[in-house]
């Protein structure tokens, strides 16, 4: 039975979909985050002229684009919203957030954030797995492997693969149900399969691919000539994807005092040395490291390496 695991991290809450020892989603917070379903307030700065939308400025000082606005609503009034989506960091810009208006004695929305079993660790090894896949954004299949690259446009998915188009093809649709899934893509996602020559060729893809994500609400094109596949799914925050593209340092920063955490749960001695790479230390929050210390009760060192790659810190216990 597959059940929704929550870790509650230093600088971030996780949240995996698990059934036995495999990982069939996931899903990633950080504090302050406009997660979608959260009810927020704001001050309408702009209303656009011959329709029902608008732009509101947020208690925290950002921007959101509101839907379903009352006509009676005019450019200054307060607002009650519910978060649509939540604004995503993008190279060189920030993506506003979408809301709509919500009537205060409206029912309380549906969060976006699963509900679940709160653990103190994860089974061993699975959340590693899926971040280092998100890293690297890419995922393995027998004969190939699939690159996943975020764009402001869309996200692409790239096959690479030995063997014929129709095998490589068919052999990649696991892995790509596997990506949308473990990386929480939403919005328009573009798959570029090799090209495939025949219509029964194109049509047996197609076919995979319905039953793959007949589970993941969404809608696509079918298989043009040149191999091309567009999704469009319902898009509610960041993806892991983009949490890297436009936050790899922090997310790293993160990544590392999980490591911490874990060492203390393999080891003794009574200091907890974490090394970085040095471009982590100005992201490691002084209070995130003393909140590393309440929950290892050991005296936090910070180590320097300048050969550590960013995403290879490591932590380890010593007697003094």
């Amino acid at each position: 039975m597959a059940e929704w695991l929550i870790e509650e991290g230093i600088g971030e809450t996780r949240a995996l979909l698990v059934e036995g020892e495999q990982v069939l989603a996931a899903r990633l917070m950080w504090p302050g985050d406009l997660a979608a379903g959260t009810r927020t307030t704001g001050k309408l700065s702009a209303k656009l002229k011959g329709t029902r939308r608008g732009v509101a400025l947020l208690g925290n000082g950002t921007e959101a684009l509101v839907d379903h606005l009352p006509p009676h609503i005019t450019e200054g009034q307060s607002l009650d919203l519910v978060i649509t989506r939540a604004p995503i960091a993008e190279r060189g810009r920030l993506k506003r957030a979408q809301a709509r208006f919500a009537a205060s004695d409206a029912p309380s929305p549906v969060s976006g954030w699963p509900e679940g079993r709160v653990v103190r660790r994860f089974p061993a090894g699975l959340w590693e797995e899926v971040w280092h896949g998100a890293s690297s954004a890419n995922l393995e299949f027998p004969g190939g492997e699939i690159l996943v690259s975020v764009t402001p446009a869309m996200t692409v998915i790239d096959i690479d693969g030995i063997g014929s188009p129709r095998e490589v093809a068919l052999a990649a649709v696991p892995a790509i149900a596997q990506a949308l899934a473990w990386f929480d893509l939403g919005g328009n996602i573009g798959i570029d399969f090799p090209t495939l020559l025949t219509k029964e060729d194109r049509r047996a893809v197609d076919t995979a691919l319905d039953a793959a994500l007949a589970d993941w609400p969404h809608e696509r094109t079918a298989m043009n000539g040149f191999g091309f596949v567009q999704l469009v799914a319902r898009l509610e925050g960041p993806s892991l994807l983009h949490r890297f593209a436009t936050a790899r340092l922090g997310m790293a920063a993160r990544m590392a005092l999980r490591r911490a955490e874990l060492a203390v749960d393999t080891g003794t001695g009574r200091v907890l040395q974490l090394t970085v790479h040095p471009a982590l230390t100005a992201k490691l929050k002084q209070p995130w490291l003393e909140e590393l210390a309440r929950r290892t009760g050991r005296e936090v060192r910070i180590a320097t390496d300048p050969g550590l790659a960013i995403e290879a810190a490591n932590a380890q216990l010593l007697d003094a």
